[in-house]
C-alpha cells in the first residue's frame, strides 16, 4: 500500500464517510460537485464541448472530450447512486481516459432520480447509444459505480433488442444489484471507506420509485447478456460492492461473453477518480487504456 493510498483511505473513512451518511441527497450533490474538483485535474490539452445527442425520442446532453476523429467513441455513465454526481463531477476522469487511449469521449448527463426515477436514466442511455451507434468508428461503453450499473444495463438492453454491439465495455466499482444480495455488502460494510451500507436502500428507492430492485433493466446482474461484445471490470476488496463485480463477471463468463475482472487490494471505492493524487489510480487507468486499445484496430493501427 503506497503512503498516499493509506491516508486517503483514513481521510475518506473518517471525514467523507460519514458525512456522506448524514447528508440529504441535495447536500450530497453539492458536495460532489465542489469536491471533485480536488480529487484530480483533467489533461492540459483536454478540450471540452457540451453537446445534445438523441433524435425524435428525445435529446440527451453529454460532455464531450474531444480527441481523434479516426477510433472508437468513448460513451460514459458517469456514478453518483443514481442520485447525484454529474458530467462535471466525472470530466477529468474521462479526460484521463481519453488521454491514455487517445479516444474522443461523451459523458452522458442522464436525468437523476428522485426527480427522474427509474427507468429514466436507462431510456436516456438508450437514446444516447441510438444516436452514436452507426459511427462507423465503433462504440466502446464506460461507467462507474451507478453509471457501471447504467452501462451494463445498457448492455443488456443491446443485447436485448438485438442492437449493434459496442466493441466493449469497461466499468469502475459497478451496481449491479439494487437488492443489495451480495455477501460483501455486509462483511465489508466497515472497511469500505467511502459508501455508508446504512445509505444504500434508501438511494436505491429514490431511483427505484416502488419498482423491483431485481429488474433487469434495474439491476444488470439479472439481465442476459449472449451474444454481447467484451466486458473489463475493477473494483476493490474492501469494497461492500466486491460481489456485484465479482458475481457480475460470473454471469457474463457464464454466457460466453470475454470478461476481464480485476480485484485491487485495499482502495476506495472508484479509485480511478484520485488520479494526480494516488499512484494506484493511474496504475488502473493505464491498463484500462491498454485494454480499450487492443478491442478492435483502429484507422492507422496495422
Amino acid at each position: 500500500m503506497s503512503a498516499r493510498q493509506h491516508i486517503l483511505n483514513l481521510w475518506l473513512r473518517t471525514i467523507e464517510k460519514p458525512q456522506l451518511k448524514r447528508a440529504d441527497f441535495k447536500r450530497a450533490r453539492r458536495s460532489f460537485e465542489m469536491k471533485s474538483r480536488t480529487f484530480s485535474r483533467p489533461p492540459r490539452d483536454a478540450v471540452f464541448a457540451i453537446k445534445g445527442v438523441g433524435g425524435t425520442a428525445g435529446s440527451v446532453p453529454t460532455l464531450c472530450v474531444e480527441k481523434s476523429d479516426t477510433g472508437p467513441l468513448i460513451l460514459y455513465f458517469h456514478g453518483g447512486g443514481y442520485v447525484f454526481g454529474s458530467a462535471h463531477t466525472h470530466r477529468a476522469l474521462v479526460a484521463w481516459v481519453s488521454h491514455y487511449t487517445g479516444l474522443s469521449a461523451a459523458i452522458v448527463s442522464y436525468r437523476r432520480a428522485p426527480e427522474s426515477p427509474f427507468p429514466t436514466a436507462l431510456l436516456d442511455a438508450v437514446i444516447a447509444y441510438k444516436f452514436v451507434r452507426h459511427s462507423p468508428r465503433g462504440i466502446i461503453l464506460g461507467g462507474d459505480s451507478a453509471g457501471g450499473g447504467i452501462a451494463l444495463a445498457l448492455l443488456g438492453e443491446i443485447t436485448r433488442l438485438g442492437l449493434p454491439q459496442p466493441l466493449g465495455t469497461f466499468v469502475m466499482s459497478p451496481l449491479t444489484d439494487l437488492s443489495f444480495s451480495g455477501d460483501s455488502f455486509q462483511a465489508n460494510a466497515d472497511v469500505d471507506a467511502v459508501l455508508p451500507v446504512e445509505r444504500a436502500p434508501e438511494l436505491a428507492q429514490l431511483y427505484l420509485d416502488g419498482a423491483d430492485p431485481k429488474h433487469p433493466r434495474a439491476s444488470p446482474l439479472f439481465a442476459d447478456f449472449a451474444g454481447a461484445g467484451p466486458v473489463w471490470m475493477t473494483v476493490s476488496d474492501q469494497e461492500i460492492l466486491l460481489d456485484d463485480t465479482r458475481r457480475m463477471a460470473d454471469k457474463l463468463k457464464s454466457q460466453g461473453v470475454d470478461v476481464t475482472c480485476k480485484i485491487e487490494n485495499n482502495l476506495p471505492h472508484v479509485w480511478p477518480l484520485f488520479k494526480g493524487y494516488l499512484p494506484e489510480a493511474e496504475t488502473t487507468l493505464r491498463e484500462l487504456a491498454a485494454w480499450i486499445r487492443a478491442l478492435s484496430p483502429r484507422s492507422g493501427d496495422s
